[in-house]
Parts: structure tokens; C-alpha cells; sequence
């Protein structure tokens, strides 16, 4: 008699694959990214290999095109895109200057004529002929410096290197020295970004540094001196420092007296084409341009300047720049414009993007 088989035991069911959760912020990500127009095949495969579950982003990715909330956004991506098309046109006019991409460098330019052409006009300038009476010119050194002002604290940025966002987080690199001391860094460092002393540390408004103001001598017509101790900054450094891609918000001079700087400057037209997401800056840096993550930069035309002791740059509105210095540099720089100097910008502070 055989033995009768017994059937194997059921294998217990296979647990159902565990996918991350379709939340709130990855229904953000699928907006922004259409919004960039990226295509739905290219986010699918992102969004399945961070765990989610594929039938589920397929469905979140068609669904989206139909939310009245991005339908919203589309409808202001429109005004966007029309207001960026207009600034592009013009900045193509400019463009069709010949000269456009050369910073020029004139001497007794008529106050109609600067006003006219650089201040309306909006152009970089620089100016030959403004520090030609200053005492600084013949007096200003790392080693005037410290023999006069030795003894006493500034502010300064420090360890910059390490941190590639340094100018947005220059408050976290404030750091007080002895002056002599930082002079004494200064000249036995070599080239290096790691420390300066900027605009932002208002050495200036400290009354033991107003020698430094007396060494300033006869402004432009378009400046108004009693307002020059208000809005005057000092800059000390090494060769290296680099003042990352940025614009001001106002009009600005700013005078070299020791060292040579190299400024490169970009149109406010042209903002769009710099991913400015946060106040300000950008995240390009001129020196290092990265195309795969900022493709629209290879649009930009940088106009590129050295300017060199005893020069001015007359900075007009919003134009971008980023400055690096090519030696040992001291410099003054001045806002006090006889002239509307107050301006408001809309700045964004995304910082997630």
C-alpha cells in the first residue's frame, strides 16, 4: 500500500511592495518641473527611483495638467515669459553697437553727457580722472595702513574657502582682528579668497578711521560731498579675493588706489538668463561657468574690464557684476550721488530650488 503525498505547505503571501508616500512636496516638484517644462517620461524615472510608486506618479504627472491650481501658474508663467521676451529684445538692440561688449575708460566726461549716456543710458564706465587730486593716491599702502591704524579692531571675512555661499553667508565669516595683524596676513598669504576686508564691515563709521576720509580730495560733479562720509566703504585684501556675481541696488563708484581689479559686468536685461532665486546673487560664477546646471548662461554677454590705480568704476543700476582682485588691493568706493539713488527691488528668497 503506497503512502498517500502530501501536498506542501502554501507559501505565505509576498508582502506588497513598500513605495514612499506621494506627499505634498512631491506634488510641489511635479508642478515646478513641468512648470520648467521637463518631460514626463525623464520625471517618471527620477520619481520611481527615489521609491515611489510609478502607477501612482504616472497618474500625479497627467493629473497635474488638469489642477486648477497649475493651470493658475500657467497663466502667470505666461505674463513671465512675455515680460522676459520684451527684455531680451532689448537687450538685443544694445547689442547691435558694435562697442556694446567694451567697458570704456574716459577722462572729463561733460555731466551731461555722463548723465545722459551712462546714468539714464545705463553703462559701466570708468573713469581716469577722478582720484587725480586725492592724497590717497600717493599715500594709501598695506604698510600706511598699519602704521596709522595698526592698533585698532576691524572686521573682517574670514574663512571664506570652505564655504562656496561666503557672500550670502557673509555674517557667519565676521571676524575682528587688529588691523596690523591682518596687514601682516595680508602681505605674507599670497593669493587667496579666504579673508577680506569688504564694504559690509563699515570700517568707516568708526571715527578713529576718519583720516581715512580726509585722504579723499575733489569728487565728480554728479557727487555730493557732505554725504560722502554716510555712504563710503573701504576695501582691503589679497590678490584673489572675488566678490561673487551679484548687482547692487543702488549707483555706486568705486576707486582703486593700490592693486588692479578685474570687473566683469552683465545688463540687468539679462537677469533671467542668471537663476537668480535668492535676493541679489547668483549662483554662477563667471570664472567657472557650469552649463549643465545653468544652461541659460551661455546666452549672458559679460563685458570685462581691468581697472587700475587711480580708475573709478561708475556702476549704473542693477547691472551684474563680480570683481576679483589681481593684487594687493585697496579701494574706496562711494554712493553718494547728487542724484535719485533710492530704488526698490522685488527679490525672491526661494532657497529650495
Amino acid at each position: 500500500m503506497s503512502t498517500p503525498t502530501i501536498p506542501a505547505a502554501p507559501r505565505p503571501l509576498e508582502a506588497a511592495t513598500a513605495y514612499r508616500p506621494l506627499d505634498a512636496t512631491w506634488w510641489q516638484w511635479i508642478a515646478e518641473n513641468r512648470l520648467r517644462e521637463c518631460v514626463p517620461e525623464s520625471m517618471l524615472v527620477t520619481m520611481t527611483q527615489a521609491g515611489l510608486d510609478p502607477i501612482e506618479c504616472e497618474r500625479a504627472i497627467r493629473d497635474i495638467e488638469s489642477d486648477p491650481v497649475f493651470l493658475a501658474a500657467r497663466k502667470f508663467q505666461q505674463l513671465q515669459a512675455k515680460l522676459e521676451s520684451v527684455m531680451a529684445n532689448q537687450q538685443k538692440l544694445l547689442e547691435l553697437s558694435p562697442r556694446y561688449a567694451e567697458v570704456e575708460k574716459r577722462a572729463n566726461v561733460p555731466l551731461d553727457e555722463f548723465f545722459e549716456k551712462y546714468v539714464v543710458g545705463s553703462r559701466p564706465l570708468v573713469l581716469t580722472d577722478v582720484a587725480r587730486d586725492w592724497p590717497a593716491l600717493g599715500r594709501w599702502s598695506p604698510q600706511d595702513l598699519r602704521e596709522r591704524f595698526g592698533h585698532l579692531q576691524v572686521e573682517i571675512q574670514a574663512e571664506r574657502s570652505a564655504d562656496p555661499h561666503y557672500e550670502v553667508n557673509k555674517l557667519n565669516h565676521k571676524r575682528s582682528v587688529r588691523l596690523a595683524d591682518f596687514v601682516d596676513q595680508v602681505l605674507a598669504g599670497g593669493a587667496t579668497n579666504d579673508y577680506y576686508l569688504t564694504a559690509n564691515n563699515e570700517l568707516l563709521s568708526q571715527p578713529a578711521f576718519a583720516p581715512i576720509l580726509a585722504d579723499i580730495g575733489t569728487l565728480p560733479a554728479f557727487c555730493d560731498p557732505a554725504q560722502l562720509a554716510q555712504r563710503a566703504s573701504f576695501w582691503f585684501g589679497p590678490a584673489g579675493t572675488v566678490t561673487p556675481l551679484h548687482h547692487d541696488t543702488l549707483m555706486l563708484c568705486h576707486t582703486q588706489i593700490v592693486g588692479r581689479k578685474r570687473w566683469r559686468f552683465i545688463s540687468p536685461l539679462q537677469t533671467p538668463l542668471l537663476y537668480n532665486h535668492f535676493e541679489v546673487y547668483s549662483p554662477v560664477d563667471i570664472d567657472r561657468p557650469d552649463f549643465s546646471r545653468y544652461p541659460l548662461f551661455e546666452q549672458a554677454t559679460v563685458l570685462d574690464v581691468v581697472v587700475e590705480p587711480g580708475e573709478t568704476v561708475f556702476l549704473p543700476l542693477g547691472w551684474w557684476h563680480q570683481v576679483t582682485a589681481l593684487d594687493v588691493s585697496l579701494s574706496f568706493s562711494f554712493s553718494n550721488l547728487a542724484l535719485p539713488n533710492h530704488y526698490s527691488f522685488q527679490n525672491p528668497t526661494i532657497t529650495n530650488w
